[in-house]
């Protein structure tokens, strides 16, 4: 890294192929299943883009971000916008809300039609009031044209998808169970030019971990760890947006594992023996990176730093080297618990026969959360469990957001902990099913340890896998950087091109 600038990247220039690219995918995916039912190849996909929020009753505009499945297909950055693609063609088109003559005096020219046309490279652009006349005049086929509605269930947070609604919608028959699954499955295998984003978010992700590594002082706030790292990503990286709330845990605060909400808002002073758990990831165009990094505040490891630091980054290791095609995710996850309970046993932590602990869940104590999940335009990224696949039930497995097989193209994370949660260590301590695994002299000298957790956004290939993440992991390089030492951002390319993803 040049000791000129705390940077060695540039952001990438963007190219609007990789939605044409998406746009085509779901439109051979469709027109597949189509076939297969015996359907008409006849209709329209329409979405719906997001819309401009206003914090609670004021005239305060919160920052916009476009909704995910329109971003991929269109890329998107504005409001208020529609986006179809034709099922008989394969033609794409957007419709653009028609803007007051004030907008001009406020928020900038007024943009015609053609402008984004060429932005966003579609077919053909038109207003959000002509909606209903342009679908029915471009419809070919006889009877009521058919509308493919965006709507199903999002596994991660329950909720579903609210399909599209205009002015005049009753004119067209709706079909809103098709097109959820198969633009879902779309999003779950990475294109070279998604990938490239992705690894870009991810290297300039990697970096600004490591400035924030090497800044670290007992007396700072959390916060200002935090600050750091957002100011990196933006400054250098042109990352407006994170990818979710900076988690920046020290002390006894790294074992709340979604930590830096409102509530807990990354605000305690960091203190000599604190380790620091650090989940941030920056996002480029729409695309996200997720990575954590734990590390002692003062940049030596203690004994039982290492400890727990090497079971963590063992679990790490182990589930990267075995991960291919074809593997199960929830294999990994238990893969990730054994190495971590034989970890705890060889320190002294454990006491028993591993196998019996993995057979009544006592991995569950320690690492409550699924191993990882997708990632991509969302941190949560869609598709996680199939149509009709259930969700295990046990300790620690029902906190899986996959039980999928990999599958080449996938990027998923690699997330592994060990926490001291005293709301789950207290009640084991007491259960007759697994009260005889603990040295409790041990457990008790840890509890006000926090956690440790280390995450690396991974790519599948066709033989195993791609780390995409670039932070120090050996204990005995974080101690390295911490004391000054360089790290290389070694470059990893999906796509060769003009510097362009």
């Amino acid at each position: 890294m040049a000791s000129s600038s705390p940077s060695s990247l540039s952001p990438p220039m963007i190219r609007m192929e990789l939605h044409s690219l998406n746009r085509e995918k779901l439109f051979n995916s469709l027109r597949n299943h189509l076939t297969s039912c015996a359907r008409p190849l006849q209709g329209f996909v329409l979405l719906q883009g997001g819309e401009e929020q206003t914090r609670h009753c004021t005239d305060h505009l919160e920052l916009f971000r476009q909704e995910s499945y329109f971003a991929y297909l269109f890329g998107v950055e504005e409001p208020g916008f529609y986006g179809t693609i034709d099922i008989a063609s394969g033609k794409s088109m957007l419709f653009i809300p028609r803007l007051p003559a004030d907008y001009a005096v406020w928020m900038g020219e007024i943009q015609p039609p053609s402008h984004f046309q060429e932005k966003y490279k579609v077919t053909q652009v038109f207003y959000t009031d002509e909606i209903k006349e342009v679908l029915l005049d471009q419809y070919q086929a006889t009877g009521a044209a058919l509308l493919f509605l965006l709507h199903g269930l999002n596994t991660d947070s329950n909720k579903y998808f609210k399909p599209a609604e205009f002015q005049g919608i009753e004119k067209f028959q709706t079909d809103l169970s098709t097109l959820h699954p198969i633009l879902t499955e779309c999003r779950v295998i990475k294109s070279d030019l998604e990938l490239a984003l992705i690894q870009y978010a991810n290297d300039i992700s990697s970096e600004a971990h490591v400035e924030v590594m090497r800044k670290t002082k007992v007396g700072m706030k959390e916060y200002q760890l935090e600050s750091m790292f957002l100011h990196h990503t933006y400054m250098y990286g042109g990352c407006r947006h994170c990818s979710y709330t900076c988690i920046c845990a020290t002390g006894d605060n790294s074992a709340v594992l979604h930590y830096g909400h409102a509530a807990a808002p990354n605000d305690k002073t960091l203190q000599e023996g604190d380790m620091a758990l650090l989940d941030m990831g920056a996002e480029y165009h729409f695309y996200g990176s997720d990575i954590t990094c734990s590390f002692p505040v003062i940049g030596k490891f203690t004994r039982d730093q290492s400890l727990l630091y090497t079971a963590v980054l063992d679990a790490h290791d182990a589930v990267i080297s075995a991960m291919k095609p074809g593997v199960c995710w929830v294999d990994m996850h238990k893969l990730a618990e054994r190495v971590i309970l034989e970890s705890l046993k060889k320190g002294n932590l454990l006491v028993g026969d591993v196998d019996k602990m993995m057979a009544e869940r006592l991995g569950a104590v320690f690492m409550p959360h699924g191993l990882g999940h997708l990632l991509g335009i969302d941190t949560h990224d869609p598709g996680g469990y199939l149509k009709g696949a259930k969700r295990p039930k046990e300790p620690g497995l029902s906190s899986l957001r996959t039980s999928r097989k990999l599958l080449k193209g996938m990027v998923i994370t690699v997330e592994p902990g060990c926490y001291f949660i005293d709301a789950l260590l207290l009640p084991a301590l007491e259960s007759p099913a697994v009260s005889e695994f603990f040295n409790r002299v041990e457990i008790n000298r840890f509890r006000p340890f926090g956690g440790v957790r280390i995450e690396s956004d991974v790519c599948v290939t066709s033989i195993g896998c791609v780390n995409m993440s670039k932070c120090p992991r050996k204990i005995e390089e974080i101690e390295a950087v911490m004391a000054g030492a360089p790290w290389p951002i070694e470059k990893t390319t999906f796509l060769s091109g003009n510097g362009q993803v």
